[in-house]
Parts: C-alpha cells; structure tokens; sequence
C-alpha cells in the first residue's frame, strides 16, 4: 500500500492578507477550564465563609441566615 501524500499548491491573490490561527488542543482547554473553576469555585467559597463569619461576629441573623443558604451550593457534595 502507498503513503498517501498531500501537495500544496500556493496561488497568490490580491485579496486583503488573513492570519492562520492555530486551535488550541482539547486536552488543554479541557485542563485549563477546569483548574480556572476550581480556582473561583475555591475563592467564592472562601469569600462566603469570611462574610458568614463576619456575620456571626455582628450578631446579624438575617444577613447569616441569607448567606447560609447560599453556602449550601458549595457543600451539597
């Protein structure tokens, strides 16, 4: 069985120069996406425990009861 072979043939034109732009991997944007909600996933987490925090400290129940609940998406697991 014979390789299979390309050729390219480069034809100019007058038309207005285009970039090519090279796709980035799957893996990578895979990877990437996940770290990058992992990190603000971890970062609201942490903001939401401080303002719960504060919270209790001022002895504002309501502000704890409405941020309680909110918290509650970040534990269902």
């Amino acid at each position: 069985m014979k390789k299979q072979k390309t050729v390219y043939q480069f034809y100019r034109y007058s038309g207005e120069k285009i970039q090519a732009k090279r796709e980035i991997p799957f893996e990578l944007r895979f990877s990437s996406r996940l770290l990058l909600d992992e990190l603000c996933f971890n970062y609201n987490k942490t903001l939401l425990e401080d303002n719960i925090n504060n919270s209790i400290d001022e002895g504002n129940r309501d502000q704890f009861l409405k941020l309680s609940e909110d918290y509650r998406h970040f534990i269902w697991e």
